[in-house]
């Protein structure tokens, strides 16, 4: 199931993809006198919330209720989850990303954080803060945390999630290396673009992802998820070794070579306003924002 949120009469709004359109689950709880789930957090804590939603999704069809399914076209995306208590990211996580970085290959991930000012949607534009000139784009498979998780086993641990998305890891390079600490140049606003989708756990193997990026129609990145020094279920229990994950919390797993701070200094082209970043997940959707 891939689950949405959009903005519909200035509030974020629940959707479901379907092969019919945007199943609009306010809607469909009046018309159906339903009580539904609001967001993707709800679903998220809810035991029985894909169930509902599915059931829901049947008897419209069945009914012929095609107010209750509208077109993906003009919609406005709100990011998968609004408010994750921890916004949590991998660096390093490919061997190339991390020769093309200059930096050592690490023996542990490397965990750094976003705030939840940095979450955008798809198509939103992202801001180029003031004086920044080192613009760079980081596709990355996003994890949705599912439950609580606290010191779990590699073994378990994807049972822990509800389900993954699509993610750019915006970076301004001249503040993430202003000094020793990444978090400036990693957290401005809307340098975390995720979406335009959630799908669930149960449809995707983590494990063979191929994850690209293009600027401008230009294939820059392109790697399979199988090249991940630590995958995500070792990423999940290595984090949940010393904070407690929580329903909604969101992974960023690190991001493939190719990123333009991996370019020779002399021919490096930094992005620029009016540049279209494109993240593609296989299966999961292609995540659109362009700087501004």
């Amino acid at each position: 199931m891939k689950l949405l949120q959009f903005v519909k009469e200035n509030q974020v709004q629940l959707g479901v993809k379907t092969e019919q359109g945007i199943f609009d689950v306010k809607e469909a709880g009046k018309v159906l006198e339903v009580s539904v789930p609001t967001s993707v957090q709800q679903v998220i804590a809810s035991e029985d919330g894909q169930d509902l939603l599915q059931s829901l999704i049947n008897r419209a069809a069945a009914e012929g209720r095609k107010e209750l399914f509208f077109a993906e076209e003009g919609i406005q995306y709100a990011p998968v989850v609004s408010t994750p208590e921890k916004i949590i990211c991998v660096g390093l996580n490919y061997v190339d990303h991390a020769k093309e970085s200059k930096m050592d290959i690490p023996t542990s991930p490397i965990l750094f954080s976003k705030f939840n000012n940095a979450l955008a949607g798809h198509l939103e534009d992202v801001a180029i803060p003031d004086g920044v000139e080192k613009m760079d784009y980081e596709a990355e498979l996003v994890v949705v945390i599912g439950k609580e998780a606290k010191s779990v086993s590699e073994e378990e641990a994807l049972s822990y999630v509800f389900g993954y998305s699509v993610g750019n890891d915006v970076s301004s390079r001249d503040l993430q290396f202003r000094t020793g600490q990444w978090l400036l140049g990693k957290s401005p606003d809307g340098f975390a673009p995720v979406g335009p989708y959630v799908t669930t756990a149960d449809e995707v193997d983590p494990n063979n992802l191929q994850v690209e990026c293009r600027v401008n129609g230009e294939l820059r990145q392109s790697m399979n998820t199988q090249s991940m020094i630590f995958n995500c279920a070792t990423i999940i229990s290595y984090i949940s070794q010393y904070m407690t994950l929580k329903p909604g919390d969101l992974i960023y797993t690190g991001t493939p070579d190719g990123v333009i701070l991996g370019i020779p200094e002399e021919k490096q082209a930094w992005l620029k306003s009016g540049d279209e970043m494109v993240i593609s997940i296989e299966g999961l959707g292609d995540l659109k924002n362009v700087l501004k």
